[in-house]
């Protein structure tokens, strides 16, 4: 195997992008919560980094890249033995290590979303043996079978370039599995549950924005092209989501909101995650500018549901995962890259019915066995707090700890 050491640096410096993410989305997070809650948030999100990261490396990993068959993998990547050995189905030019090592930050950040969906309710102790578990059976499988070239969907054609089936719609379909296991917070909606520090969430979004380029461009695995075209298609994406989410709420509310122009960021790059290295830019501009509208549509619809989804994970990258997914069935483009034809250059309907697949398939899956998982969790060591631990506040109640002296400070609401 040829190790190139700009690509090697590339995935190393991507690797360490998409970490960051983690705390950045703690920060998104953080702010969107109640101040009495915010310490928990945070270290939810960092406990999980290092819970994801020892299950990864100890099994998980092996089971999404190692080679048994279409379904799982082997055992032979346990506790990253054989590190030199290539990993089945891909020519990489860049140590195996490395590979596992930028994967895993994706094994992270995908755990941490879920913090998002269950805020305010969680115990600290039941949320990491859930996500231990979580990682171990719902995000390795899946991984297997959409990013391993051995696993079935990719091996029927599904194209999925950072992680639309693995990373988002595997959140968003695990997090409504999660909410309807917890139960709605105390008080939703009738009581105002407002974000205590709109700045803290437009700071984590724009760290998340900022590592969103290791997390797509990085997935290129090489420093060339395609990674040029996958960052500058993020971006664009980024950009798109957010003023087509604020352009509707401003429609629709009177009022162009500052949570409106972080959540659309997010949204418009969640889309682009599993198209980026397929679709040039005026694509990823469209798909972008989807994904803003659609999260927020699917935002207003939750309320109407009536499901509990606190900090929306559901509808930002559940329904964006949705959007970009099916989208690489219509704009993916050989001038991109030549695995990837879809409807609007000539493709037919063969790769828009690939994705179709994965997209439900993803779903099922997802929802079905996070639900037992959180079933089990809440069953036997209990996974939701307490009813006066949830109206004291998580982080005097678990941690002893506060974030603010005095308390937060109120700030306006999302919207809807």
């Amino acid at each position: 195997m040829h190790v190139d050491t700009g690509d090697t640096a590339w995935v190393l410096v991507s690797a360490a992008l998409v970490l960051f993410m983690t705390p950045g989305l703690a920060i998104f997070y953080g702010g969107m919560v109640r101040s009495k809650h915010v310490l928990t948030m945070l270290a939810q999100n960092f406990a999980v980094i290092a819970v994801a990261s020892l299950v990864w490396t100890f099994v998980a990993y092996s089971i999404a890249f190692g080679h048994w068959n279409g379904v799982l993998g082997n055992l032979h990547f346990a506790g990253f033995a054989h590190p030199h050995d290539p990993v089945p189905g891909l020519h990489l030019t860049v140590p195996p290590l490395a590979f596992a090592a930028f994967q895993m930050m994706f094994a992270v950040i995908t755990a941490a979303l879920l913090t998002g969906a269950g805020a305010d309710r969680m115990r600290f102790g039941g949320f990491l043996v859930f996500a231990a578990l979580w990682v171990l059976v719902v995000y390795a499988p899946l991984a297997h079978w959409s990013f391993s070239p051995t696993g079935w969907l990719a091996h029927r054609g599904l194209l999925d370039f950072a992680g639309g089936t693995v990373v988002e719609i595997n959140a968003g379909a695990s997090a409504l599995a999660l909410v309807l296991v917890l139960g709605k917070r105390r008080g939703w909606p009738q009581e105002a549950m407002a974000p205590h520090s709109l700045p803290l969430t437009l700071l984590g979004a724009g760290i998340l924005w900022f590592g969103w380029f290791g997390f797509n461009a990085g997935s290129a695995l090489a420093s060339g092209a395609l990674a040029a075209q996958a960052l500058i298609g993020t971006h664009l994406a980024g950009c798109a989501g957010l003023l087509g989410w604020i352009v509707l709420e401003k429609k629709l509310t009177g009022h162009a909101t500052t949570l409106g122009a972080a959540s659309g960021a997010v949204a418009g790059l969640v889309a682009i995650t599993p198209a980026a290295g397929f679709v040039n830019s005026i694509g990823a501009l469209v798909i972008g500018f989807l994904g803003g509208v659609a999260g927020l549509f699917a935002v207003r619809l939750k309320f109407r549901l009536g499901y509990d989804d606190s900090l929306d994970v559901v509808a930002v990258h559940g329904v964006g995962g949705v959007v970009g997914t099916l989208a690489v069935g219509l704009f993916a483009t050989r001038s991109v890259n030549p695995v990837g034809r879809g409807l609007f250059d000539g493709g037919g309907l063969d790769l828009l019915g690939d994705q179709a697949l994965g997209v439900v398939v993803a779903i099922a899956f997802a929802f079905t066995v996070t639900w037992l998982l959180a079933q089990a969790v809440q069953r036997t060591i209990g996974l939701r707090v307490e009813p006066h631990v949830e109206l004291q506040g998580l982080d005097m109640a678990i941690h002893a700890e506060t974030a603010y002296e005095h308390g937060g400070f109120g700030a306006a609401g999302r919207s809807v």
